[in-house]
This record gives C-alpha cells, structure tokens and sequence, in this order.
C-alpha cells in the first residue's frame, strides 16, 4: 500500500508559525508532526510515500529529502505556488498513486492509530477513520451506522480524523460529483474532498471505523503547545 501525506497548505491559522515553516514540520514532542507519521508508518510496513507541497515547498523537501531517514520512500507532488485544496491535491496525486487503494494522511493532525489495522483493500470507495467531535468543532462531520457505512447526516456526528483509506475509483465521476463547487472547474482543478466524500455517501460507498486513541487537529498554536506538552509529559 501506498500513501499521500497532505502537507500543502498554507497553515493560515497558525500563523506566525507557519511564515516560514510548513505545519507539518512543526515540532511536538521533539519532532515534527510530518516525521511522527513517518515512523508510524514505517512501522506498518507502508514504505512508499506520496507528500504534496505547495507552500513552502522547499523547506519540506530541504527537512524530508528521499525519506531514508526513516525507511521510507519519498516521492513529492508539487501542486504549484497555491495549493489545489485536498480534493483537488489528491486528484493531482492520483497518477503517482496507482490502481489500488491507498492511505491518506493529513499533515496537520497527531494521531497514535496503528496504520497496519486499516483496511488495505476496503470495498467501500473510501474508509474514513472516525473520532469524537474536539471541543472546538462540536458539531461533528459524518454519521456511523450500525452497517459500518458513513452518511452525511444523522442524529450523532463524528468528526473525521483526516486519516483513511481510499480508493482511485472515488474519483471515476469526480467531475459530475462536485458540480457546482468552488474551484471544480478552475485550472488545474481545486476543491475539496467533502463534496465528492458527500456523494458517494449518497450512494452508500463509503465506511468508517470509530478510534479513541490519541487524535488531535493542530490548527492553532495553542492546540499545538498544548499537545506538545501533554507529549513532552507522557500524558493522556
């Protein structure tokens, strides 16, 4: 299996953090959030790795290199000066991707899951890992049914951890799935995962897994000190 590490954008909220450090190089518990997935994934056995860039794109090239580092193997697509959003940067991806179903990743977010339990060959379209809403975002994402499929409403919303497994496939009709989204028909294209995530839930293609391990969204400097911290502590 391979996989796609997002890690281009622009980090905005993190600022001035990220004036001139990519966010996924920024550190907790001694390394940085990029690295942390590096090793996990490693350890899982995914050794061929996809990294998109666009802000800052040298200084992950320059920090990364090859991967061998830690027994990976680093291959970059480079979005250009302004990231294409997730949906479009994973579209961008796909020929470096292959045939088969591959993790995703954001940069951006901590989490202690074990790469190796996720399906490596859902027969969904996607499997999303699933987590408790955080107390910034309570309103959550996506619902879990009993079936194990996701759905875009229901009565108990789970936040999507930015982890899961996908497959090319989700993106055959990717053109008539996001009609009428920002960016959809901008060149190259860019938008968001959502709406195509949003309509192969429609069609029951979609599956999830609920995790309450560790899980956290950098998406500020407080979460991020914070987060170091409980590392640094060996905390939670």
């Amino acid at each position: 299996m391979k996989a796609l590490i997002f890690a281009a954008g622009k980090g905005e909220r993190m600022r001035p953090l990220t004036e001139h450090t990519p966010k996924p190089l920024l550190a907790v518990g001694g390394k940085p959030l990029i690295v942390w997935h590096l090793q996990n994934l490693a350890a899982a056995g995914i050794r061929d790795i996809i990294i998109n860039t666009a802000w800052l794109a040298s200084r992950l090239h320059d920090a990364l290199g090859d991967g061998s580092a830690w027994g990976v193997r680093i291959t970059w697509s480079h979005e250009g000066a302004e990231p294409l959003e997730t949906g479009g940067g994973l579209l961008h991806a796909l020929p470096l991707l292959g045939d088969a179903a591959f993790l995703v990743v954001n940069g951006d977010v901590y989490c202690d899951v074990d790469f190796s339990a996720l399906p490596s060959a859902p027969q969904s379209l996607a499997h999303l890992l699933m987590v408790d809403p955080p107390a910034h975002s309570a309103h959550g994402d996506f619902a879990l049914g009993d079936d194990g499929l996701l759905h875009s409403s229901g009565e108990s919303l789970l936040t999507y951890s930015g982890i899961g497994v996908y497959h090319p496939q989700l993106f055959a009709h990717w053109q008539r799935d996001v009609a009428g989204s920002t960016g959809a028909d901008t060149t190259p294209p860019t938008f968001r995962l959502a709406p195509l995530l949003r309509a192969a839930m429609a069609r029951n293609q979609v599956s999830g897994e609920y995790f309450n391990g560790r899980w956290a969204d950098i998406g500020t400097p407080e979460r991020l000190a914070a987060l170091d911290a409980a590392l640094r502590g060996g905390r939670g």
